[in-house]
């Protein structure tokens, strides 16, 4: 048994870090699998003598150690009971680039995306290109051997792999690449763990009877995706082995080997010139899977770069996801099915003409509906929707999951068809609606049956089907993993796919390289149970937690944490554009991810032995660097809304240990500003003073921000309104009344130049300061008085409109949640607007007077609040700045700006507010020209933008309002 002393000694030999702390471990527990493992500990290593210490420990220890990067794998291969070992954080270098060879020598760390980005100017990249891209690493690439969309034209990883430096489970190095027939001859007379490899591979390949019995029951040659086991049938080309090449190179057996062999900690990668610079993608509508299968084989004819498939079940799941929603403009009608199918070539002329050929044979053999084209970047937006699949999956409502266990399954090309109608017909069986999705062109369909595992009788099933659809691609002489890998779910299997001989021999393989079972026991060989370690106790009873809020939309706010899974979206770094998740971007932890914070909210609510069962620190820890953004509600695919969540645990939390002294002072803002309005130049000096902002814990660095001379809603109560036909409600949120009342009059200026009569009600609050700080019975209060006030006068002819986005999109988004009033709720949401939408609304119903706007020329570069991203969009800020006809304006491609209201005020996350910022706002707005003017709707916004480059930003209203003449 290993004690926190023992790992704390650990712990303190090495340059990086280890913990072991509950916390870690429950979030580590799970990858983007159906599998829990909680780990003895993880590891963040600095260097290769971390690796090794890890390894001396482990192999002392007899446990065993799990490689991990971003941990987006389906198979389980991240999930064990030993030390994970994260090299995420600090692998990352890309360590020689030798463009004249068309090759670069990187650590397991760097993303993909980020490693393509870099290549760009070179006119290179990494071809294998899987769906979560933009967060992968190229370590777990090489784990699993991973292919994506592009192996039609540019193979799977295993082809682009030169070399491996590697430690092996004695802690020696090794490196592994091509090499003659003689130097491997030479290198199985060392008298080393290296040198036992080599003649290891020797003595069993050499053998006819197992080189015979590997061509016998490996899969066909011709499925280029095959992940079964280890991939010594590679070694079978060697002359050393009857073949005819006098090389051979282990690197390609590492590949694919689920880190079970050894540590690499230098990978040398083959790159390709970028493909063709003009493409047209066929988006081809389908009216049955079987007829896009069928299909399939025609356009393949047609020198792809891409063929792939969405069925009916991913294409609905996008009707509900914010930011997929708009992507599918492409689509007509009700399709079964559609396949991307993409042509390129250095002309847009000739890529014409080959998109015309393909439609043409299409439509010649009687296949699809429909066949739009889709150019430029839209073709990205397709890709989009696409590479959300596995993600979109989790968004179905309930405990009915698409599982993943049979979706890895590859066969030859022209076998898929028949092997997708033998395999729908057993899920009739089954009474399965399977989802279909992904690589047709490979002979790989991602297949998913719909089950519930936290029921007995879907485990059951679980294995049942997974068992069917093994004999079903053994039939076919096809592969079980084409490229997700065995990992737990499928490496049971492996006996039956290549047969038990072969099998043997696998396990005589992994001895060799591995005696100790140091890395990562129980994948590929002495497989784990694939029905048993599953994320849920079966049959377990649910606990019964009662929320303030309403989270009946996802049957409760438990099973809204377990709509994440796993597939790691909010990882992905600054260069991949969005805003989620701003505090991992910052701090590189995985704590600090979307995922992170699911995992532990439904870890701990599902196994607490607390009355409350949020009542745990581990939970405050996690939710501690959560801007509330609100970025997860929309970028992830599967819609897991952490700010809202944030916001129920904070109050639960605080209803059993107390509200602090500052969290009231901040979420009664409202509150104190009225008091402090009766004399504000006073109250603006006392706030600003360092003892008020040490008692205030507020960050020394920042100035507080100032009261106005007067509110805006005592300067309104001495205006003169116009009747006019045309009538807006005015939201005074508690931001534009006490801080921004320059605004609020400019606002009212514009709306009545431009014929509209301007109500203010004598409202609530928005009630987001309560919001945000889990003040949610007072919250509630607002949202019902402000409900209430509303209802009656808020339509389609009289719409309610604001100027900070965090506080009128709280209609259309909290008050669902907590009004008493639901249906009255959800009646002012469909007519509370922004300013910008608002305008921009009755600019495109030609309502607005342009003539009013002066025609000067300006440049104007928008940066967009978060929850105006999430919940809105910035584009109707973009689309009223354009209205003055010789405005030009920029929408910049900026994250959360890192103040989120109170978060960046408070001084222990000062550091990470301003990082935040300083990841993409900061720089963009300092690579602006001085007359460039920046607009920012969001209050936040503005004072971050002010403290991070003392650039003055305005509200789009102010730059409109500065435009009349």
């Amino acid at each position: 048994m290993i004690d926190n002393r023992t790992l704390e000694n650990l712990h303190n030999s090495l340059s990086g870090e280890l913990v072991f702390d509950q916390l870690h471990k429950s979030i580590y527990a799970t990858d983007a699998s159906v599998y829990r493992k909680i780990p003895l500990a993880v590891a963040y290593p600095k260097n290769e003598n971390d690796l090794k210490i890890l390894i001396d420990f482990a192999s002392k220890n007899s446990i065993t150690l799990i490689p991990r990067t971003a941990g987006t794998s389906l198979a389980g291969q991240c999930v064990g009971d030993g030390i994970v070992v994260d090299v995420s954080k600090y692998f990352t270098k890309i360590i020689h680039f030798d463009e004249s060879s068309k090759t670069i020598i990187v650590q397991p760390g760097i993303v993909r995306d980020e490693l393509n980005n870099y290549l760009k100017p070179f006119g290179l990249f990494f071809g294998p290109n899987t769906s979560t891209s933009n967060r992968c690493m190229i370590g777990g690439m090489v784990g699993n051997n991973s292919s994506g969309s592009t192996s039609i034209k540019y193979g799977v990883t295993r082809d682009k792999v030169i070399k491996i430096e590697a430690i092996l489970s004695d802690g020696t190095s090794a490196t592994f690449q091509e090499i003659t027939s003689d130097e491997f001859i030479k290198k199985t007379k060392v008298n080393t763990l290296e040198g036992q490899i080599y003649r290891t591979i020797f003595e069993e390949l050499s053998s006819i009877e197992n080189q015979n019995e590997i061509k016998k029951e490996f899969p066909k040659e011709t499925i280029h995706r095959r992940n079964t086991g280890y991939a010594v049938d590679e070694f079978l080309s060697s002359d050393l082995f009857g073949g005819k090449n006098n090389t051979i190179n282990v690197a390609k057996l590492l590949t694919g080997s689920e880190g079970t062999l050894a540590f690499s900690t230098e990978i040398t990668l083959q790159l390709d010139a970028v493909p063709p610079k003009e493409s047209i993608m066929v988006c081809s509508h389908f009216t049955s899977i079987n007829e896009s299968m069928k299909a399939t084989l025609i356009a393949m004819k047609h020198n792809l770069y891409n063929c792939e498939l969405m069925d009916k079940t991913i294409l609905d799941c996008t009707k509900n996801n914010r930011e997929q929603i708009k992507n599918r403009f492409f689509l007509q009608g009700d399709p079964e099915a559609i396949l991307m199918l993409e042509v390129s070539s250095n002309s847009a002329e000739e890529t014409e003409i080959l998109a015309d050929k393909l439609i043409a044979d299409l439509e010649k053999n009687n296949f699809g509906f429909y066949h739009p084209k889709v150019y430029g970047a839209d073709i990205n937006k397709v890709h989009e929707i696409r590479k959300a699949g596995l993600g979109l999956l989790g968004n179905i409502v309930g405990d009915m999951k698409a599982v993943a266990c049979i979706e890895d399954t590859a066969v030859a090309l022209e076998d898929l068809p028949n092997y997708i109608e033998e395999f729908t017909q057993m899920m009739d069986r089954f009474q399965q609606d399977a989802v279909y999705y992904a690589h047709a062109g490979a002979g790989e369909i991602h297949l998913r049956p719909i089950l519930n595992l936290k029921k007995q009788g879907d485990v059951v099933l679980f294995r049942k089907i997974t068992t069917e659809t093994a004999q079903l691609v053994k039939k076919y002489k096809g592969s079980f993993s084409g490229e997700h890998g065995d990992g737990i779910v499928r490496a049971e299997f492996i006996p039956l796919m290549i047969g038990e001989q072969n099998y043997q021999l696998l396990r005589r393989i992994k001895k060799a390289f591995d005696p100790q079972k140091v890395f990562n026991k129980g994948k590929i060989t002495d497989a784990f149970p694939m029905d048993k370690s599953l994320r849920y106790e079966v049959d377990r009873k649910e606990p019964e937690i009662k929320t303030i809020q309403d989270f009946s939309d996802s049957e409760g706010i438990l099973r809204l944490a377990e709509k994440c899974n796993g597939s790691g979206d909010c990882r992905k770094p600054v260069s991949a554009g969005g805003t989620m998740c701003p505090s991992y971007r910052a701090t590189k932890n995985e704590k600090d991810t979307t995922r992170a914070r699911a995992n532990a909210l439904r870890e701990f609510l599902t196994n607490s032995n607390e009355a409350n069962k949020f009542n745990h620190k581990e939970l405050k820890e996690v939710f501690d660097l959560c801007l509330s953004c609100k970025a997860c509600a929309s970028e992830c695919p599967s819609n897991v809304d952490i700010a809202t969540m944030k916001a129920e645990f904070l109050y639960q939390y605080q209803e059993t240990n107390g509200y602090s002294f500052r969290s009231s002072l901040f979420a009664n803002n409202a509150k104190y500003n009225k008091l402090g309005s009766i004399a504000p130049t006073i109250t603006n000096l006392i706030l600003n003073t360092s003892f008020t902002k040490s008692v205030m814990g507020i960050a020394q660095e920042r100035n507080v921000p100032t009261l106005a001379n007067t509110t805006f809603s005592n300067w309104f109560g001495k205006q003169k309104i116009a009747q006019k036909t045309k009538k807006v409600y005015l939201f005074n949120d508690e931001f534009t009344n006490f801080y921004d009342v320059e605004i609020g009059k400019d606002a009212v200026f514009l709306l009545e130049k431009l014929g509209y009569e301007v109500i203010v009600l004598n409202h609530e609050e928005s009630g987001r300061s309560f919001i945000s700080k889990g003040f949610l019975k007072e919250a509630k209060k607002v949202c019902d008085k402000n409900i209430a006030l509303f209802k009656n006068v808020i339509s389609d002819e009289t719409p309610l409109i604001g100027i900070e986005p965090s506080a009128i999109l709280t209609f259309r988004d909290e008050y669902i949640r907590l009004a008493t009033d639901k249906i009255a709720a959800e009646k002012i949401a469909k007519n509370a607007f922004t300013f910008e939408e608002f305008l921009s609304n009755e600019h495109q119903k030609n309502n607005v007077d342009v003539s009013l706007f002066s025609s000067e020329e300006k440049e104007i570069k928008i940066h967009g609040h978060c929850h105006q991203k999430a919940l809105s969009s910035t584009h109707a800020s973009f689309q009223i700045l354009n209205i003055p006809k010789n405005y030009k304006v920029t929408i910049l491609n900026t994250g959360c700006c890192g103040m989120a209201g109170s978060f960046g005020y408070e001084k222990e996350h000062y550091e990470i507010s301003m990082q935040v910022g300083e990841d993409t706002l900061f720089p963009k707005i300092r690579n602006c020209a001085p007359e460039t003017e920046i607009a920012a709707s969001g209050t936040s916004c503005r004072h971050q933008i002010y403290d991070g480059t003392k650039r003055v930003a305005k509200h789009p209203i102010t730059l409109l309002k500065e435009a009349l003449i």
